[in-house]
């Protein structure tokens, strides 16, 4: 971290002296980086305004998800899917952030039964009655980017099918009880991970959650599979996804070597996933996106 005399103006561009503003803060985190911790850079630390901006995106962000929820129903396409949040996203003054980001062709991802994430919509795959499908909306709006997804079962499913959904909101749920100022990601993803092996399922370890906000994708890589008192400090400000993908079966995955998008479980057991986007705060979390 560049050092500044205390009477500097802070780094946050608060217009404050530093000794006034971040000066305990930066000190704090130095000793947690002296111990050896991984510790987050300035730049993925936001200020309220930007907390702020992030945080009217998210309210697009769930409005989407909430419209999809009112209009997803067995034999819709998942083109149709991307065609309610195109519409809906952009009639609130939003722009999907998925569409053509790194050559992705569509508004949102559509993730059906075994297809772990990066589901591609299209006219051809038609939802059926026994489904469970996650739809994941990210949006950005007036700069800032938000992001979360949720499973939806399609009419009656299998037992088997609807607990796996369950259980891995259940995930987000212990994982979120983890996320509080100076303690640690991988406190969070011990949680989420321990929640899923004694429920009988598996992490995917390859693909994992975010930093969000300014970007789509922010640094810190955020694992699922990690360990309490590891992984990067958690502090307030800092904006990330918590999204565990939970397999039915094996934590393998594969890419469908086609299109180079959409993730697979190897096995063809089922797979969940909700994400929500936190914020750090001074006392705990804020749920942005849901």
């Amino acid at each position: 971290m560049k050092k500044l005399g205390r009477n500097d103006p802070c780094w946050c561009n608060s217009g404050k002296k530093y000794k006034k503003c971040h000066a305990d803060f930066d000190e704090k985190i130095e000793h947690f980086k002296n111990m050896g911790h991984e510790v987050p850079p300035h730049e993925i630390i936001k200020t309220p305004e930007q907390i702020e901006g992030i945080r009217a995106s998210g309210k697009i962000n769930i409005a989407v998800l909430d419209y999809v929820a009112e209009n997803i129903h067995a034999g819709m396409s998942t083109e149709e899917i991307d065609r309610l949040v195109y519409e809906k996203t952009t009639e609130l003054g939003a722009i999907p952030a998925p569409l053509n980001y790194e050559g992705f062709p569509k508004s949102v991802c559509t993730s059906i039964n075994d297809q772990v994430c990066h589901g591609i919509p299209s006219p051809d795959v038609i939802i059926q009655e026994g489904d469970i499908i996650n739809v994941d909306v990210s949006t950005i709006y007036n700069g800032y980017f938000s992001d979360s997804s949720r499973m939806f079962c399609i009419g009656e499913v299998s037992p088997e099918a609807r607990r796996l959904v369950e259980v891995t909101k259940e995930c987000i749920e212990k994982g979120l009880e983890q996320v509080k100022p100076w303690g640690f990601l991988g406190d969070m993803g011990q949680a989420v991970h321990e929640h899923a092996l004694k429920n009988g399922y598996s992490v995917v370890e390859e693909v994992g959650g975010h930093g969000v906000g300014l970007e789509f994708h922010e640094t810190p890589f955020v694992s699922y599979v990690s360990h309490h008192g590891e992984e990067m400090l958690m502090v307030p400000g800092m904006v990330f996804t918590i999204e565990p993908m939970v397999n039915k079966g094996d934590h393998e995955v594969v890419i469908d070597d086609e299109n180079d998008w959409i993730i697979y479980t190897a096995d063809g057991s089922l797979s969940a996933q909700w994400e929500i986007t936190v914020a750090v705060t001074e006392d705990g979390y804020e749920v942005l996106a849901y």
